[in-house]
């Protein structure tokens, strides 16, 4: 694997050495180069999430379910699109709630890395997909990986909050357990959640959050492209 360039290399590195890693490598490698299917994102963006935003940057996780099934949209940060892709439904809600929470105006696309860039990692439980299948890597040792992830963000020594969207990633809630770390939880925000992630105000509990913790707030509004 590539360097991501940060601190993550460093932390990652003892859990790529895993046997439950290297299975998965091996199963991801015939995945891709499986020329009956097609696999999102392109393999050299999976670890985008963790290259754009590093540990020690990390003050804000939106922990998803697992990469858009859509060709295109999928760039290994979780609920972003590139900047010319199509808005997906689960993002469309994100922006719906981010303008009812916030007043933020909703933005012509879904390219959230101006979040990566203050430090919102944008992260998935499940970090690929084969198209058209949701959760068609569950259960292949990425839960495993995300996991501790998680844990390595638990052991921070300065405040973390935690979004959890969906069913999947609030089974990482038992690992969170550093008091210091704000915890919030919604539904997912697929349209097929029935829309009860509307309502939930994490934009504007994150940030009230964070300024009570004397850290800078997260500029949320995405501009047009």
């Amino acid at each position: 694997m590539k360097p991501l360039g940060n601190d993550w290399d460093e932390i990652i590195k003892e859990e790529m050495e895993k046997d439950y890693y290297k299975n998965l490598r091996q199963f991801l490698k015939l995945e891709y180069f499986n020329e009956n299917k097609s696999i999102y994102p392109p393999m050299n963006e999976i670890f985008s999430a963790l290259v754009h935003t590093s540990y020690t940057n990390t003050k804000v996780v939106i922990l998803g379910q697992d990469p858009y099934i859509n060709e295109g949209e999928a760039h290994g940060m979780a609920f972003s699109v590139k900047p010319h892709a199509k808005t997906p439904p689960s993002l469309k809600n994100v922006f719906k709630e981010l303008s009812y929470d916030i007043g933020a105006a909703i933005p012509n696309n879904g390219y959230l890395i101006k979040w990566a860039d203050q430090g919102v990692l944008l992260l998935n439980t499940i970090l690929t997909v084969e198209a058209k299948k949701s959760k068609s890597h569950s259960k292949k040792g990425w839960e495993q990986f995300t996991t501790s992830i998680i844990k390595t963000l638990n052991n921070k020594d300065t405040p973390v909050v935690f979004l959890l969207w969906g069913k999947d990633a609030k089974t990482k809630i038992e690992l969170i357990t550093n008091p210091i770390h704000k915890i919030l939880t919604a539904a997912h925000p697929s349209p097929l959640a029935g829309g009860r992630f509307f309502g939930c105000r994490h934009f504007s509990k994150t940030n009230e959050f964070l300024r009570q913790s004397g850290m800078e707030v997260i500029d949320w509004q995405i501009e047009n492209v």
